[in-house]
């Protein structure tokens, strides 16, 4: 639960490495990534019996994108008719956008490197992190149909991000005007300040001459 009501619950187990992703915008579908040993990181989903919200139970999964490059961060759109991606097909690990739950085309949202992709609940915004320059890129977007497209990606916060070593970073609002991010650490404030660690020896000692125990 959300609100730290209860304890957590064993959802899906399998032999590699899962990350979890995204819901689907009804909470009946969890969109993860999945280590194959054959494949790489792949994308896929499992739907969700929450007749039992305190204790879903998974179907089984399903595939969504399993080729020999890697794709991660798989995230449904806010209809959810989509999922945006990342992928290295194309040497570098980029944003694309594919139908769900396909087939379909593929349209390509980045160039010059993309991860951690965000949709708000509203508007017609597509956000992710430019790995090059740690900062949050935004590309507007139609879809009508069976058809997606997007503008050239801009810089939408000038703020630069910290390295999070593989570790998403930031997340955006409903409402998508505000993010809450991990900025980097400011440069001058790194290089001139410095970090004082104090240890206290003796600490009951030092206790007890505060607090004399009374007779």
């Amino acid at each position: 639960r959300s609100d730290g009501g209860g304890e957590a619950q064993l959802v899906l187990e399998g032999k590699s490495e899962m990350q979890p992703d995204s819901f689907s915008p009804d909470g009946r579908r969890l969109a993860f990534t999945e280590t194959s040993p054959e494949t790489g990181l792949d994308l896929w989903t499992v739907a969700l019996d929450l007749s039992d919200p305190e204790h879903p139970k998974p179907g089984k999964p399903e595939p969504f994108l399993r080729t020999p490059f890697n794709e991660r961060d798989g995230v449904f759109s806010p209809d959810g008719r989509w999922i945006a991606y990342t992928s290295n097909e194309s040497g570098t690990r980029e944003l694309y956008v594919r139908p769900f739950p396909g087939p379909g085309g593929k349209w390509q949202i980045s160039d010059g490197g993309a991860m951690y992709p965000r949709w708000p609940a509203s508007g017609r915004t597509l956000f992710y992190e430019s790995p090059a320059a740690d900062r949050i890129m935004a590309a507007d977007y139609i879809s009508t149909g069976d058809s997606f497209s997007a503008s050239k990606p801009r810089v939408w916060a000038s703020l630069q991000m910290m390295d999070a070593s593989g570790t998403v970073n930031l997340d955006v609002a409903p409402d998508g005007k505000r993010f809450a991010v991990f900025p980097a650490p400011d440069a001058k404030v790194a290089a001139n300040g410095s970090v004082h660690v104090t240890f206290l020896l003796n600490f009951l000692d030092e206790l007890r001459r505060k607090v004399p125990t009374s007779k």
